[in-house]
């Protein structure tokens, strides 16, 4: 496992918040992380293709992928050291050491090629993670910049709930913000500007009444 300089702040509060957590966050996250299993299906890897997971958490959806598309070659980051002590577990137990490498890292300024020894990929994704980390954008940045030619970014993350009852999103919201959770509403407008500037297209979608958003950007 690779490292590099993170900002020992936000790393602390990740690695408090899932030093526990990460034992049942499978368990209870399968609930209320909804569209994750669709981004995956979506990734449409190429043979022999590279798959980068920024922050990749558990493992759970690096072990998805790697199910899914049985040759292509997985990398993962995480800001917290805890939750890569599970993501190991993860991958060892799934029997996809031998194609998989895990590095802790900040999603929002990462060398890849120090990581991995990797500089591009062809498919980088980001699950229920943007909502985590201050400075989001700069994760929807970097992400792009590490994609290879013909490459696509898929990102799912909470929605604004814009079609559902407002009782209900102000649940969603207060119990949220008890885990350092907070819905990006200027997601789509960051993702619209961010595929400009790299000259790539943009396809986004509202899921479950606008739960959660799913977007992918192509080059």
């Amino acid at each position: 496992m690779s490292t590099q300089d993170l900002p020992a702040n936000h790393a602390d509060l990740m690695d408090g918040v899932y030093r526990w957590q990460r034992h049942i966050y499978d368990l209870t996250r399968k609930y209320y992380l909804l569209g994750r299993d669709r981004l995956i299906a979506g990734l449409d890897v190429p043979a022999n293709g590279s798959v980068l997971e920024l922050g990749c958490g558990t493992g759970r959806n690096l072990a998805l992928t790697a199910r899914r598309y049985r040759d292509a070659r997985l990398y993962g980051l995480d800001i917290s050291a805890e939750m890569l002590v599970s993501a190991q577990a993860t991958i060892a137990r799934e029997g996809i050491a031998g194609r998989t490498l895990l590095a802790r890292a900040d999603a929002t300024d990462f060398d890849a090629q120090a990581l991995f020894g990797v500089a591009s990929f062809d498919r980088v994704f980001v699950s229920y993670s943007l909502s985590m980390i201050p400075g989001w954008e700069k994760t929807v940045a970097a992400g792009l910049a590490v994609l290879a030619p013909g490459g696509s970014l898929h990102v799912v993350d909470f929605g604004q709930q814009e079609r559902m009852p407002g009782w209900f999103r102000s649940l969603l919201r207060a119990w949220l913000k008890k885990f350092h959770v907070s819905p990006r509403d200027s997601l789509r407008e960051v993702l619209e500007s961010e595929s400009t500037k790299a000259g790539a297209s943009l396809s986004f979608e509202r899921l479950y009444r606008g739960y959660a958003w799913l977007a992918v950007v192509r080059r």
